[in-house]
């Protein structure tokens, strides 16, 4: 994979790529709430090597702009990969898009809004979406937001403790970290903890929570579902299927996979 940046008047982005566009379809891929590019390294491994492939850093992660002025509620990042989008052509024609929790959230109503740029999508455990049920996960963030503890989010850590249960809740696979790694990993990640906060509080808002539910009626292309069963965070969406347009239902693929976790 090679590092590229690429701008939009005075925005930037940045993002890995492999390959070049060819008779195949391009695949973009957008990662979950505070990643990166380079957590779908350990799955572009594993794609042909005659794809053309694109990973990029969303809004206002790593090498991609981070502005106080930004829209980072779901509508205002989809408005930014679409910006991304055309910046580097990939919509000559249609390519194929992957998102994962937060970027599946993204990558689904982008699919809505943007039918012409998309040939098929795939959604790795997507956020956005509405529960008959509450999970115990979005259960702890309703009494969170009533009770105004913004500094408690669980997928926010600022100590080691909090970072070893952040590790836990989003790894179905349990391992024990050494304290001084717990604390390197803090370390890193602390000074970015406003503007995850910040973020988070977007994309959980009225505006954006379920705009993945609210728009599923629109996507027409073929569709993918990954989900893990033991996902703590957002839970296996049984009904999931049921919402999708006619056209999408008849060409949906859902595959839940024990071995796949939250990301």
């Amino acid at each position: 994979m090679q590092v590229r940046y690429v701008r939009h008047e005075d925005y930037q982005f940045c993002y890995s790529f492999r390959g070049r566009p060819g008779h195949k379809p391009s695949v973009l891929m957008l990662h979950g709430f505070s990643a990166h590019k380079d957590m779908w390294l350990s799955v572009v491994k594993f794609l042909p090597k005659n794809l053309h492939l694109v990973c990029v850093d969303m809004p206002g992660h790593e090498g991609t702009t981070r502005s106080s002025l930004d829209d980072l509620s779901i509508d205002g990042q989809v408005k930014r990969i679409h910006q991304f989008v055309e910046c580097l052509k990939l919509n000559k024609k249609p390519f194929h898009l992957v998102g994962t929790s937060m970027g599946g959230h993204v990558a689904g109503v982008y699919a809505a809004y943007y039918p012409s740029d998309v040939c098929s999508l795939s959604l790795v455990c997507p956020a956005g979406l509405q529960y008959s049920t509450d999970n115990k996960f979005v259960q702890r963030l309703k009494e969170l937001q009533e009770s105004a503890a913004v500094e408690k989010i669980p997928l926010i850590p600022t100590t080691p403790e909090e970072m070893s249960e952040m590790l836990q809740l989003c790894s179905y696979v349990r391992f024990k970290v050494p304290q001084q790694i717990l604390q390197g990993l803090v370390d890193v990640r602390i000074p970015h903890n406003t503007f995850y906060r910040k973020l988070f509080l977007e994309i959980v808002s009225e505006k954006s929570r379920y705009s993945l539910h609210q728009n599923m009626d629109k996507i027409k292309v073929p569709t993918q579902i990954i989900w893990g069963k033991q996902d703590q965070v957002r839970g296996v969406s049984l009904g999931l299927p049921a919402t999708l347009a006619p056209a999408s239902k008849d060409k949906l693929a859902v595959l839940y996979e024990g071995s796949l976790a939250a990301s």
